[in-house]
């Protein structure tokens, strides 16, 4: 089995400056010695049927389950995990172990 995946997918209420948002979260990750890796993305392509308003993806990688729920239960992550969820309109969130199908190709 691979790495543990923090997976939320966010649609931001009206008005919410979400670079702010994502300033803090990275803040958060630097913070946080349990979180190997984050990254985030915007939705780019106009699929309203498929996306339902989501615009946002962050996703946050652990090395166990252990580590994922040591950093919910951060302090940092919780006083965060406040104004977060005051921001969005809606999200989904998924926590996962990932299986590995294809590894990257050797480099070059």
């Amino acid at each position: 089995m691979g790495e543990f995946k923090h997976l939320c997918a966010a649609r931001f209420k009206e008005g919410v400056v979400v670079d702010d948002i994502i300033q803090q979260l990275t803040k958060l990750a630097a913070e946080v010695d349990a979180v190997k890796f984050f990254g985030w993305g915007k939705n780019v392509l106009d699929q309203e049927t498929l996306t339902r308003g989501f615009t946002h993806v962050f996703v946050l990688t652990f090395a166990t389950a252990e580590d994922l729920a040591a950093c919910l239960g951060h302090g940092k992550h919780c006083a965060f995990g406040a104004a977060f969820m005051a921001a969005l309109d809606d999200a989904v969130v998924m926590d996962f172990p990932l299986v590995f199908v294809k590894s990257a190709p050797p480099p070059c």
